[in-house]
């Protein structure tokens, strides 16, 4: 049984080999990676993780352009299976691009229901942090999250961006 947890160092080896499956340098939705991010070395994924955790504590204000944010991995067993985002807040980017909430599912595990089961986790969440609705987006194209999000009650706004950076744009009354 999957289980949402938040990020760990004991899992190194584990989301080394989710990364892999998507490719080394390639963005994974909802993971908190950035380019001077190491994930290799112990002491690097270590300083990875502890970023993570430490962007979700409310009393350490937010780097710059950077809003709160909870990380939290889909794990079955020691599998690391996808990963999800809450941002506590909205900036520009995130408004207009990001949204509140980003998830990416590792192509081995994808149509098994592990973002529909996530997203309604993490919406829970959304509504502790007294979040009256969420932001949420998806690639133009990618119509497998269109319909996650609409299942979960999206209603659709808009379509902003340019080139492979347009979204569609929903909002979830909670």
């Amino acid at each position: 049984m999957p289980e949402l947890i938040a990020p760990t160092t004991r899992l190194h080896a584990a989301w080394i080999a989710s990364r892999d499956e998507w490719g080394r340098g390639v963005h994974q939705d909802g993971a908190g990676m950035r380019p001077q991010d190491e994930y290799d070395t112990p002491a690097g994924f270590a300083r990875w993780v502890a970023r993570l955790i430490t962007e979700e504590d409310t009393s350490i204000p937010p780097a710059p352009d950077w809003v709160h944010c909870t990380y939290r991995w889909m794990v079955e067993g020691d599998r690391v299976l996808g990963a999800i985002s809450l941002r506590h807040g909205l900036n520009d980017w995130l408004i207009n691009v990001g949204g509140h909430i980003g998830y990416g599912v590792r192509p081995s595990e994808r149509r098994k229901g592990l973002a529909s089961w996530a997203l309604g986790l993490t919406l829970d969440e959304a509504r502790k942090l007294g979040l009256e609705q969420v932001l949420i987006t998806c690639r133009v194209m990618n119509v497998a999250s269109a319909r996650t999000i609409e299942k979960a009650g999206g209603v659709f706004e808009d379509i902003r961006g340019a080139g492979d950076d347009r979204v569609r744009r929903y909002w979830i009354p909670l």
